[in-house]
């Protein structure tokens, strides 16, 4: 049977070529789209997911949510995806509109009337917290929740700690990976290097000829600029497109580990640092006080090491064509 998706997602330029993705996947229903902010404000974000589902010719649902982080100021990435979010190219929906109706109410409807539905996330964990923190139970009845965020390396893209989404809610995400969600960490480290759409991906992408393909490509021209300038890396780094052919093709994490995962938010330092407790110290004793609550929730989180790069580029290839 077609599996059922729900995406949360801050839509920017990657955000919106893991959309395409899962719109035109075979695989998979995406049932609803709900939205909250990050990288841009949330309502230039909705917008940005009604133009990327009106592209692909998409009848599926868009919802606005969350405006702020759930207790702190939100810091957006226009310095990384332009103003609008999609490359300041003029990009706007011009016929569809947001549902009425907030995400957080939207995402716990869809998940009570599709049992077994699967969430993928592409941006900050405000929306998917706050319907846990409205309806703790609902986690039981999602069968996979695969996030965009973390950096599981300690190498950050937004501190040296710290990955963006993580970053921007570090108390959203703690409720979240606590929640008994089935949480799979999909890190920032793996779209990096041989991820990256370097020049000849670039062009090979061009050369389809379609609109949807030029889009991917033009509406990452400013992230293209700021990885260069972050990282030293030349070519379009493409983390929700990473997370999302994971989130299609479980297969495509080609190493994996299970770990208690938590969540800095105290220190300025470490803010939203995933601590991953890869050599499995948390029960010892010097240590269960700190990490009682990540213990008691008596799950842990699959974290992706690794991504079969070639089938990636593939699944991306096929969803572009």
């Amino acid at each position: 049977m077609t599996r059922t998706l729900v995406i949360d997602t801050d839509t920017a330029s990657d955000d919106a070529v893991a959309l395409i993705m899962a719109l035109r996947s075979r695989e998979v229903r995406v049932a609803a789209i709900t939205v909250v902010a990050g990288n841009v404000p949330v309502a230039q974000a909705t917008s940005n997911a009604l133009f990327t589902v009106e592209l692909c010719g998409a009848d599926v649902p868009v919802y606005s949510g969350a405006e702020a982080p759930l207790l702190r100021k939100l810091v957006i990435a226009d310095w990384f995806h332009g103003a609008d979010g999609l490359g300041d190219h003029g990009y706007k929906p011009t016929k569809r509109r947001a549902e009425p109706g907030h995400a957080v109410d939207a995402l716990i409807r869809t998940v009570h009337e599709n049992p077994g539905v699967e969430i993928v996330t592409l941006g900050p964990l405000t929306n998917v917290a706050t319907a846990l923190l409205r309806e703790p139970k609902l986690a039981s009845s999602v069968q996979r929740c695969v996030v965009m965020g973390g950096a599981p390396c300690c190498v950050g893209n937004v501190t040296p700690a710290a990955e963006y989404n993580i970053w921007v809610d570090p108390e959203a995400a703690r409720i979240v990976f606590r929640s008994g969600l089935p949480v799979e960490m999909v890190g920032w480290h793996l779209c990096r290097g041989d991820a990256l759409l370097n020049q000849a991906s670039i062009d090979r992408v061009l050369a389809l000829k379609n609109p949807i393909a030029e889009f991917a490509i033009r509406c990452n021209s400013v992230a293209a600029e700021a990885c260069l300038r972050q990282t030293g890396e030349k070519g379009i780094s493409l983390p929700d497109p990473v997370t999302m052919g994971i989130a299609l093709d479980p297969g495509l994490c080609t190493s994996s580990s299970e770990h208690y995962v938590e969540i800095e938010i105290s220190s300025e330092l470490t803010r939203g640092m995933t601590v991953v407790d890869r050599l499995d110290v948390a029960t010892d004793a010097r240590n269960q006080n700190v990490w009682a609550d990540a213990i008691e929730r008596e799950r842990k989180v699959h974290v992706c090491w690794s991504l079969d790069i070639p089938k990636w580029k593939s699944l991306l290839y096929s969803a572009l064509a």
